[in-house]
């Protein structure tokens, strides 16, 4: 199906907001450079996003893929589904844009607490829902304790990678992919089906 000039004129303004966020900080980039460097009016940028903040939020939407990640995990395999639900990342040409402009929008965030909200709400939560559906699973088929506390273990999991995200590029890059290693470490200290199943077997 062809493309069109409206969906064009979308991704031309977003391309273009992204560039500018990236090289001159939020605050900085207003709505008349944005329009100038995609090439389309600011009354049309206005008839697809009320504010700048609507854009910022679709930018921010767009470089992490939100809109293109699983909701639910269930592979049987408790290890392997904390671990694809921690790794998960959007796709790979947009990495570097996600890099750059991550500081500056946790930054924007931190001061605009409502705009911030709505963030964690839009991107955050299917995340941190993700993980509970997972954990809630490990419970009920008895790999991980009954009385467990669900905020907690979500705090344990997510820690470490919010914690990357604050490190240098260099000391980040070391820790690229750590999520199967959160996983692990996490369902050693919780995972009582292994411990189970070894008794079990002494007895025998």
């Amino acid at each position: 199906m062809a493309r069109t000039r409206s969906s064009e004129a979308h991704e031309k303004v977003i391309r273009a907001a992204l560039a500018l966020f990236g090289e001159h900080g939020i605050e900085a980039a207003s709505m008349d450079a944005i329009a100038g460097a995609s090439g389309v009016s600011k009354a049309t940028i206005y008839n697809h996003w009320a504010d700048k903040e609507a854009l910022l939020m679709e930018v921010m939407l767009y470089v992490n893929g939100a809109n293109r990640e699983a909701r639910d995990v269930d592979t049987g395999d408790l290890r392997v589904d904390l671990a694809t639900v921690l790794s998960w990342r959007p796709p790979g040409e947009l990495e570097a844009a996600r890099v750059r402009i991550t500081p500056m929008f946790m930054a924007y965030a931190a001061v605009h607490r409502e705009f911030g909200a709505a963030w964690r709400h839009r991107v955050m939560e299917p995340r941190r829902n993700a993980l509970m559906r997972i954990l809630a699973r490990g419970v009920e088929r008895n790999l991980l304790p009954a009385d467990l506390d669900l905020d907690l273990a979500i705090a344990l999991l997510i820690g470490p990678m919010l914690y990357r995200h604050v490190l240098s590029k260099a000391a980040a890059a070391k820790l690229e992919d750590i999520g199967p290693m959160v996983a692990e470490t996490f369902c050693r200290a919780y995972w009582i089906g292994g411990a189970t199943a070894k008794k079990a077997a002494r007895k025998k």
